[in-house]
This record gives structure tokens, C-alpha cells and sequence, in this order.
């Protein structure tokens, strides 16, 4: 196969695919072998290749020559693989536009094509490496018609060819919402946008939240948000957000925090994650990082981000040989007021409060004196949401709405508590 041949109207449905390292994308690494398991329906298997000795994917892919993993679960793949896959905007993507010949996961794996977030690839040899390549991105002038062909595919609306190539790169992306990837000046971004059925302009309102959180301290993602046309008289926004898995021409291998803690075979819970920083993380790191993951969590829990599950979540492997944990991204409100974390928080399991998330310090490798003081620098930066959110743009009735779930009595009381 050429490149140009690997499309889906000339694919022909392969039992072996070819995982390949993309550290540096110039010299491409053969990782090893993909398959489709014989005992677990649509299940991904996996060899390391003989001269494959580097690293381990995951602490669940150790190097052990000739043993053949599997995740054992329909629709997924063992280890880290499964971070490389697409979620379920990419596999949307795939399924109405790509529409290959089968669509098992290795399918799902391959056709992501070549920007997916971290440093692997699947190519279709183990030969050259030989990708599903997409490009180029589209510019900023795309961006109207852009944010339109994301809304045809969320309503079903055939996507003509011409515009097929707006939206396919953000198929190689984890998430389920709207993304894509956009070449803008200062660089490529991922660009998110809005479903049709949010209740605010959540691009604009991610924006305010990420910015708000890096006011209390916290690492966060680059991002930017982009006006677009208004609908029915509101305003609307697409958010762009710097990539943090390049650096220099380089891709980081990133690990999920599901990856992390299943591998570990720990609860997810955010101090079970504090504990793999403790193993993974540099020994001058390892403290300021952990204290970064209590932060945010105080910082979710304050701000009724309850969508903080495992995946939004991960590390990323540095040139010096340790993880660190990445940026933080998809923070934002969920409006749900459901009154509990997707992670363990404490002693009392997932319970969004901070009586819970002071339970068990000992993970974060925290004195309760410090921990308040962390807890208070956070709750006084959320208690002067709204002025930012305002200053920010957002609207006065998206406001309302959010008011409702981070000023409700029992956020608001707690972190009343703490100024």
C-alpha cells in the first residue's frame, strides 16, 4: 500500500495493524503488533515487536517478549493503546464520513489517522510507518463553515466533500463533544465547539472556568475563544486550546488516569492518582504535583465540575524519563447540582464536599494546615466567579444558570466557610 492508498473506499479490513511510536515524528519506531482478539468480541490484542525495548506502554504492557495482551473488554484495547483510540465524537466522525469497510476498534484505531493525542500511531505496515493522513487543517476563514458542518453531523445532515475535510481531523481526538483541529497563527489548535442542546455557551463559560482556576494556582491548558454567528440572538463562541502532548516538533506519550489506575488496579479516586504521582513523578516534582491534584479537585468540587471522571484526567512522559501531570482541561461547570464527583474525593466516597476532600491528606502527602490553606486560597478565587465570568463576556442569562449550581446553598455555604 501507498499512502495515498490508505483511504476508506480502498481499505480492505486487516486482521494485524502496526503500532509505531511518533516521539519524534522524522523517525518513526516500530512499537508492534494489533489484532483483533478470537475470545472477546470486538477487543484489541497486543505484542511488542522483538526490537521494541524502550519503555513499557503502561504499567499493564510490560515488556515481556512474546506475551500478547488483551484489554478483555468489547470496544477497547489493552493499556495505553486505549488512550489512542478515538472517543465517541471521533468514532461519530468515522462511522457518518470515513465509513471503512468494517468499524471494529482496530478500524476506530487506524482511521483516527495521524494527529491523535500522545506520541503512537497505527499504520497498516510494520514496514514504514503508514498512516491514515488527514490534512491540511482548516484555517481560521473556515471556521463559519466549520462550526456549521459540526452541527450537520450532530443533526444527521449528509456532509459534502468539500467540507469533509474541515471536520475530519478532529476525529484523530479524544471527547465526546464537537472538535476539531485548526490551523491558526499562532500555531495548530484543537477547536471546540458547542451541541446543539447546551444550555449555555459552554466554549465561552470553559474559557472563564480555565482562567478562573489558573487564578487559584492551578496548571491549566492554553486556550482562546473565537466569536462565531449568532443563533436565535445569542451569542456564540468556539474554544481553542494549545495542545500540551507537543513540544518542539516532539509528541509526549500521555497516559489517562484510567490507564494509570487500572493498571495500578486502584479505585479511581483522586487521591489513588496522587499515590501513582508518587511512583511516576520526579522526586523533586512529586510534591508540588500531588498538591496541584488536590487543588484541583478542591477547585471541581467548588465549582460544580462534576464531569471529572478518569479521562479528563492524565500525564504526559518528559525528556528527562518521569511523568508529570498535564495541563488541566475540560473544567467546567455541569450544571447537574448531582452533589457528587465521577473520582473518589474521600472517606465518603465521591460526596462534593470539603469535609470529604480533607479525609485523607495523607494520599496528597498533605498537613491538614496546608491543605486549609489551599482549600481557602481556591474558595476565596471562586468566590469571585461571576465578576470574572462578567468581565469575560459571558452573558447575564448564562450567569443565572450557572449561579443556580455554583451558588447554590450547598457549594456556597462551603466555601463561605473558608474566606
Amino acid at each position: 500500500m501507498t499512502k495515498r492508498s490508505i483511504t476508506p473506499a480502498r481499505y480492505i479490513p486487516q486482521d494485524a495493524l502496526f503500532l509505531w511510536a511518533l516521539v519524534n515524528p522524522k523517525t518513526p519506531t516500530l512499537v508492534g503488533e494489533l489484532g483483533l482478539s478470537q475470545l472477546v468480541p470486538d477487543c484489541v490484542t497486543f505484542a511488542y515487536d522483538a526490537a521494541w525495548w524502550q519503555l513499557p506502554l503502561s504499567e499493564d504492557l510490560p515488556l515481556v517478549a512474546g506475551q500478547v495482551f488483551s484489554a478483555n473488554e468489547k470496544g477497547s484495547a489493552p493499556g495505553a493503546i486505549d488512550d489512542a483510540r478515538p472517543d465517541r465524537w471521533g468514532e461519530r466522525i468515522i462511522r457518518q464520513i470515513e465509513r471503512p469497510a468494517r468499524l471494529s476498534v482496530l478500524e476506530m484505531l487506524l482511521f483516527a489517522g495521524d494527529d491523535r493525542f500522545g506520541a503512537l500511531g497505527v499504520s497498516v505496515s510494520a514496514e514504514q510507518y503508514l498512516p491514515r493522513r488527514i490534512g491540511p487543517y482548516p484555517v481560521l476563514s473556515d471556521l463559519e463553515r466549520l462550526s456549521a458542518a459540526v452541527e450537520d453531523v450532530q443533526t444527521l445532515v449528509p456532509i459534502a466533500p468539500e467540507v469533509q475535510r474541515l471536520i475530519q481531523p478532529g476525529m484523530s481526538l479524544g471527547g465526546a463533544r464537537p472538535k476539531a483541529l485548526l490551523q491558526t497563527d499562532a500555531g495548530a489548535r484543537v477547536v471546540k465547539f458547542a451541541e446543539l442542546d447546551d444550555a449555555v455557551d459552554k466554549p465561552l463559560v470553559e474559557h472563564a472556568t480555565l482562567t478562573l482556576a489558573a487564578q487559584a494556582g492551578i496548571d491549566v491548558a492554553n486556550t482562546a475563544v473565537l466569536p462565531l454567528p449568532p443563533r436565535h440572538g445569542r451569542a456564540r463562541h468556539a474554544l481553542t486550546v494549545e495542545r500540551f502532548d507537543r513540544v518542539d516538533g516532539f509528541r509526549l506519550h500521555c497516559q489517562s488516569a484510567r490507564t494509570l489506575l487500572r493498571a495500578a488496579r486502584l479505585h479511581e479516586s483522586y487521591g489513588a492518582l496522587a499515590t501513582v504521582l508518587l511512583r511516576l513523578a520526579h522526586p523533586d516534582r512529586q510534591a508540588a504535583m500531588r498538591e496541584e491534584l488536590f487543588r484541583r479537585m478542591v477547585f471541581n468540587i467548588l465549582m460544580d465540575n462534576t464531569d471529572d471522571h478518569e479521562r479528563n484526567h492524565s500525564v504526559r512522559l518528559m525528556f528527562d524519563g518521569y511523568h508529570e501531570l498535564t495541563p488541566a482541561y475540560d473544567v467546567v461547570p455541569s450544571l447537574q447540582n448531582l452533589g457528587y464527583q465521577a473520582m473518589g474525593v474521600g472517606r465518603e466516597g465521591a460526596a462534593s464536599s470539603l469535609e470529604n476532600a480533607l479525609t485523607e491528606l495523607n494520599e496528597f502527602g498533605l498537613k491538614r494546615a496546608r491543605a486549609i490553606e489551599l482549600v481557602q486560597q481556591v474558595a476565596r478565587v471562586v468566590d469571585g466567579w461571576e465578576a470574572h465570568f462578567a468581565a469575560l463576556c459571558v452573558s447575564p442569562a448564562d450567569r443565572e444558570l450557572l449561579k443556580a449550581s455554583i451558588d447554590r446553598d450547598a457549594l456556597r455555604l462551603q466555601r463561605r466557610a473558608y474566606l
